[in-house]
């Protein structure tokens, strides 16, 4: 089969073996696969995975061979993957964080992945999709889920006023979620204007280049960091409300750091939570796609051949579009 592989110092699109299922495996003919920041972390080695490695973690497709104990699924149903793989055995699998696991691994990142014509998948990953539900457009899932956790940690309540910072996918999302949730108000920051009009259209109550721009002098309930960005994680904490949350929900480089004021964290009893994953997020996010949450037409703004995966992370790397997907 062709899949893409990212190795130490390229990104190439090869011939591989096909996989194989293992008793309780699947395997899944991919229909999309989403790129994202994990991805480009992996090309750019920050995250030490195994190379060289197919990529691949957001994709759906329809199961093609079954391993020998596999009755929950059959052959031609169409499924999302949820490409966390947990140990179940270690502390914090037990505390039931599967997602801090101390064997973490995921499916695209510690072990071939959906970049590819074929993608092995454990039954127990896989969500039978619903009827009327576009198998490609839900690769989508898999971020949202992201999201939904997103939420789990932030504990939100009604009339919350909500920033933003990032109008990419990720932030597309919170903020659909965030109106989903009873916000009174969810503003967006970006310097990208494309994005900042794409997040106008979806519904956001302002778009902004800086916070400076917007009138709210006791600051915000909930501020979300979805750049990684360091400047933009500065300038949040500093604009959260006395009593309100601050979370780091986009993947900033692992030797990054930030300032802020101690005294203000307890003087103002601000919360500062992050969010990594998917826990326990991935079926409710399923059911929420299924019923419209999101506007695929809206949030995947390229479709891309699987031999255009190099110009595909490419072009994520340089901020252009928002969901890019390659469909092999």
């Amino acid at each position: 089969m062709k899949a893409a592989v990212i190795s130490t110092d390229s990104v190439t699109v090869e011939t591989v073996p096909d996989p194989a299922p293992g008793p309780r495996d699947v395997v899944v003919a991919v229909a999309a696969c989403g790129i994202c920041g994990t991805d480009l972390h992996i090309a750019e080695g920050e995250f030490a995975p195994t190379l060289p490695i197919v990529p691949g973690h957001e994709f759906a497709g329809e199961v093609v061979a079954l391993g020998s104990d596999v009755t929950e699924l059959r052959v031609g149903d169409h499924v999302a993957v949820d490409p966390s793989l947990y140990c179940h055995e270690c502390h914090y699998c037990r505390r039931g964080r599967g997602n801090l696991c101390e064997r973490w691994g995921a499916i695209g990142v510690t072990v071939s992945g959906g970049a590819a014509e074929y993608a092995v998948a454990p039954v127990a990953n896989c969500v039978r999709l619903p009827e009327g539900v576009s198998t490609a457009d839900a690769a989508l899932i898999e971020p949202l889920s992201c999201a939904v956790r997103g939420f789990d940690v932030l504990e939100p309540q009604l009339g919350d006023h909500y920033l933003i910072y990032g109008a990419g996918t990720m932030g597309l999302m919170m903020m659909e979620l965030a109106k989903r949730a009873g916000a009174a108000t969810v503003d967006m920051v970006d310097l990208n204007p494309n994005r900042l009009e794409t997040a106008k259209e979806l519904g956001c109550t302002a778009t902004v280049t800086s916070a400076d721009e917007l009138d709210r002098p006791r600051g915000w309930e909930v501020v979300i960091d979805c750049t990684g960005v360091v400047a933009a994680i500065e300038d949040g904490l500093g604009r959260v409300a006395p009593g309100g949350t601050f979370q780091q929900f986009g993947v900033a480089n692992e030797d990054a750091s930030a300032s802020f004021s101690p005294y203000r964290i307890y003087n103002k009893e601000i919360r500062i939570v992050g969010s990594m994953a998917v826990l326990h997020s991935y079926e409710r996010a399923a059911e929420l796609f299924a019923d419209g949450v999101l506007r695929p037409d809206v949030m995947i703004s390229h479709r891309m051949g699987l031999d255009e995966y190099p110009q595909a992370l490419e072009q994520f790397r340089q901020g252009i579009g928002r969901k890019i997907q390659v469909h092999p």
